[in-house]
């Protein structure tokens, strides 16, 4: 983990900071691997990608270990974030503006456990019309930032844990362990349907995926100078 072998492959653990997008760290960390290598289709790609507005446990694979990616992305993952509970926004977290609010007076802490509750088990899920999720060959995000209506496909999802870590309304912390494929701003935005209110993500962090740990994982700036310092005979 996070040591680098040119000839048979790397598995590189990243913490990806906020506003990063996913592609953009494999950009960034290719350079490094292809100088050092001198091969400029040195293959390098991501286990999963991460929101720009999400940070955490971002999992790069390169040379022969990129065999192992739909492996690594079929392992289950774990998040920790916040919803906020009595406004919505269309693209169910802080990319948009608020364009709805609710009263949240009469919902209690047990309301919220229960509501956690609910969503334990498998189900169909709607991803957010602002995602990365293809229709048609575009990107669904591409018809929503246009004002274009696309309707969404289901996909079946298994949330294993659904933990509420602390309340302190209008924000509700929590951690979710979840399969591949979940999305984690479509949960936010159901939670507060569920309430009969509405609700959005406002921070989210992937922690682990598999046994692999955000704890274990490098900045790129750390990930950029393992590159450069190891070997080429590694």
């Amino acid at each position: 983990m996070n040591t680098i072998n040119f000839e048979e492959g790397s598995v590189l653990l990243i913490n990806k900071p906020l506003t990063w997008t996913s592609f953009g760290v494999v950009k960034k960390l290719k350079y490094p691997f292809s100088k050092k290598t001198g091969k400029k289709r040195y293959k390098i790609g991501h286990a999963g990608t991460l929101d720009p507005l999400a940070t955490g446990l971002l999992i790069l694979c390169a040379g022969k270990k990129t065999k192992t990616i739909s492996t690594i992305q079929a392992m289950p993952k774990e998040y920790t974030g916040t919803i906020i509970i009595g406004s919505t926004r269309p693209s169910f977290d802080l990319e948009t503006e608020i364009d709805q609010t609710f009263d949240i007076s009469s919902i209690s802490e047990k309301d919220i456990l229960n509501t956690a509750q609910s969503f334990i088990g498998e189900q169909d899920q709607i991803p957010p019309i602002y995602s990365a999720k293809k229709i048609d060959g575009k990107r669904a995000y591409d018809y929503a930032r246009k004002g274009e209506e696309v309707k969404m496909r289901t996909a079946r999802v298994n949330i294993y844990e659904f933990e509420i870590t602390s309340i302190n309304l209008p924000e509700i912390h929590f951690r979710i362990t979840c399969s591949k494929g979940t999305y984690i701003r479509s949960i936010a935005s159901d939670f507060g349907k569920r309430l009969n209110n509405g609700s959005h993500l406002s921070a989210l962090t992937r922690t682990k995926i598999g046994d692999y740990t955000i704890e274990n994982a490098l900045s790129i700036e750390d990930a950029i100078d393992l590159i450069n310092n190891s070997t080429i005979n590694a």
